[in-house]
């Protein structure tokens, strides 16, 4: 059989396919609308192998309609044009068979092809089904977005896996080719549902290596060394671009803001064995140094930055020992966000004042006009103080009393807090 095997498992009914329970099953939205005949146009959003080019065209055959197939990465603007075209050739031969446009990975179109397809959405000239892998809010155009329905597919679970991989182990004509029905032991299908990632495409592809193994070894049950042999190292799905990279890199920073090493240690290699710019996480890193440690232990942001200058110095693969040391240092590092309260409090004062004029006596004064108008008069200067402080105004006259950086009491912000209060203490006193 020249067809991969995953191809030639593909499901060819709605009743075929496993998983999407919460769509497909006996209250589910998508039973709801097949009991009319007829379908909305659709956005599946779902990961890579869970099912969404099956179910476009399993929709498509259980509602009698015809089907016009597109890749978003092939096709352009003159391909919208002509599958228009078809539709409408086939609403003049038949006016109650319907055509549904499926468009796969359809986040790669831009506007300009997305603002193509609109109108004829919206005429009803074709019904679009449209497949990604990508938040659609983020990926499709908000006009053509609001004349679909969403539908969020899941990954595919374990049990799905099983059903699929007793499937193709013992259907004769589509599955496993082999002269007796292959064995798997339990390891090894523990190891393949494992190593599949929810992925049903990644699980049938193994599959079908794992058994040219076995049978090249002339043996008939498929164990963990084949499996292995067939997984090899395995490629962990994170789209650099898309939802799984911000999804991911969140998971990260908020791992690290919850003083959790371990889950920093697991997203980092996460985003590493995948392929993400290592510089994209070192500059992370240095803005948490700053958003989310600050000065409750300043060392922190020197410790970003010379991860950023040693992973220059060193690069890959040996810079992810630096990567490591760093991101383990920030997470069990204190906490504080009061830098960006303070910044975001000033920011909102000087949005609602705009420029205060500067207090006259802290005002340079680099020429005698501007000495004669007051411009620095009566500063006092702090070294020439007790412990280098003297009490006078800073703020603008509307902002006296006005506080924006409140530090903690963790980490080294509770000396900063003691040496504030120990200079305004002595204030007082005086």
């Amino acid at each position: 059989m020249t067809m991969p095997l995953a191809a030639r498992m593909r499901p060819n009914s709605l009743a075929e396919m496993v998983g999407q329970e919460h769509l497909l099953g006996k209250e589910g939205l998508l039973s709801k609308l097949l009991e009319r005949k007829a379908l909305p146009s659709l956005i599946l959003w779902g990961p890579p192998g869970s099912g969404k080019t099956t179910l476009a065209e399993n929709l498509c055959r259980a509602v009698a309609g015809k089907l016009i197939r597109m890749s978003a990465v092939m096709a352009g603007v003159k391909e919208i044009r002509e599958a228009v075209l078809a539709a409408e050739k086939n609403r003049q031969l038949d006016s109650t068979v319907k055509t549904y446009l499926f468009v796969d990975e359809i986040h790669r179109f831009n506007r300009t092809q997305q603002d193509a397809l609109l109108p004829h959405v919206e005429a009803g000239v074709v019904t679009l089904i449209g497949a990604t892998t990508e938040n659609p809010s983020f990926s499709v155009n908000t006009p053509l977005l609001s004349r679909c329905r969403v539908l969020v597919l899941k990954p595919l679970e374990a049990g799905h896996f099983h059903t699929l991989i007793a499937r193709a182990l013992r259907d004769p004509e589509r599955g496993v080719p082999s002269d007796a029905i292959l064995q798997l032991e339990d390891d090894a299908r523990e190891l393949l549902v494992l190593a599949s990632s929810g992925d049903a495409r990644i699980l049938l592809s193994t599959l079908e290596v794992a058994a040219d193994l076995t049978m090249c070894a002339k043996a008939s049950t498929i164990n963990l060394n084949h499996v292995q042999m067939a997984v090899g190292k395995r490629l962990i799905s994170h789209d650099k671009v898309g939802d799984a990279h911000y999804n991911v890199a969140s998971a990260f920073i908020k791992s690290m803001r919850g003083s959790d090493p371990d889950a920093t240690c697991h997203y980092l290699v996460r985003m590493l064995e995948a392929g993400e710019d290592p510089r994209f996480i070192l500059r992370r890193m240095a803005i948490f140094a700053s958003e989310d440690i600050g000065n409750a232990d300043p060392q922190a942001i020197q410790v970003a930055a010379a991860a950023f200058q040693i992973f220059e110095w060193i690069g890959m693969p040996e810079g992810y020992l630096t990567l490591t040391q760093t991101a383990i240092y920030l997470a069990c590092a204190p906490k504080s966000n009061a830098v960006v309260a303070a910044y975001e409090k000033a920011a909102s004062d000087v949005e609602i004042y705009g420029a205060l004029p500067v207090p006259l006596h802290i005002c340079n004064a680099p020429t005698n006009m501007m000495k004669s108008m007051g411009y620095g008069k009566e500063y006092r200067y702090p070294h020439a103080y007790e412990n280098n402080y003297v009490e006078q105004q800073y703020l603008p006259d509307k902002l006296v009393g006005q506080k924006y950086y409140v530090p903690t009491r963790n980490g080294y912000e509770r000396f900063i807090v003691e040496r504030l209060m120990k200079l305004k203490n002595k204030v007082q006193g005086d």
